[in-house]
């Protein structure tokens, strides 16, 4: 039975590790923002379960994400770069006072804030896909 779950995870790791490496650009972007939105939501399930060490890996992941999301943005190359920037630095103030203030109010605050930007971005891939 081991042997299975190794070789189940093992082929799952080779799928993800593929996808990753021949997505276009805007599906990374996407990838990532979903995945914002996902360890958003698992941090708010883990602190209504009092699981504070799982919140905090969760919330934290997030902040990396974010913090990548902003480093890469070339806000000047965009029509509401400088906004899109301010809105990612609040995002990031958001998770961390999330998580050092145990907060599951300013955490689901977060996770709006995670969920527009998805759908923000979802949409623009979708646009630029039919262009």
């Amino acid at each position: 039975m081991m042997e299975a779950v190794m070789s189940f995870d093992s082929a799952r790791a080779a799928y993800v590790g593929n996808s990753v490496s021949t997505a276009s650009p805007a599906r990374l972007l996407v990838m990532l923002v979903e995945r914002l939105a996902l360890d958003v939501e698992r941090a708010l399930q883990a602190q209504l379960d009092r699981d504070w060490a799982e919140a905090h890996t969760q919330l934290l992941h997030a902040q990396e994400i974010v913090v990548e999301l902003a480093t890469s943005l070339q806000a000047d190359r965009i029509s509401g770069g400088n906004e899109l920037a301010m809105l990612y630095e609040f995002l990031r103030n958001r998770l961390v006072a999330a998580n050092v203030n145990r907060d599951e109010q300013t955490t689901a605050q977060a996770l709006l804030l995670a969920r527009g930007v998805r759908d923000m971005w979802q949409q623009a891939a979708t646009v630029a896909a039919a262009v």
